[in-house]
This record gives C-alpha cells, sequence and structure tokens, in this order.
C-alpha cells in the first residue's frame, strides 16, 4: 500500500509486524511444563521484535496525522 502522494509503502511492515505475532503465537503454544530459561529468553526476543514492527507500523502511520503524531492514548 503506497500513500497517493509518494509516501512510505505500508504494507510491507505490516506484514511483517502480523509475521512477527504469529511467531510469538507458535511459540506460546508450544510451550511445555515447566518452561527453561532458554524459552523464556526466546518469548522475550519474540516480544522486542513483534513490539519494534508494531512501533514502525505506527510510525509509518502516523506521518500521515496532523503534526505527524497520534493523540495520546486514554489506555
Amino acid at each position: 500500500m503506497t500513500d497517493a502522494q509518494g509516501g512510505p509503502t505500508l504494507g510491507p511492515t505490516l506484514s511483517e509486524w502480523i509475521s512477527a505475532r504469529e511467531e510469538t503465537e507458535r511459540h506460546l503454544a508450544a510451550a511445555g511444563s515447566p518452561v527453561d530459561g532458554q524459552w523464556v529468553q526466546r518469548l522475550a526476543d519474540l516480544l522486542a521484535t513483534e513490539r519494534s514492527w508494531q512501533d514502525q507500523y505506527t510510525d509509518l502511520l502516523a506521518l500521515g496525522s496532523v503534526g505527524g503524531q497520534f493523540p495520546s492514548s486514554n489506555r
């Protein structure tokens, strides 16, 4: 998805974010009991990656907002 004015392409970033979420979900579904340190570290890495893609996508969307930022969240 390209901005009508030649702006950034949002599709690849959204795709990577969704992919990261799916990978995190698969990792959570595969958890055995009890979880070990390696599993926890992998989850932390996956969540950090997912958050990074989410932040990048949000920043791209904000480019089209007034002042280039979203309003503060009520949550």
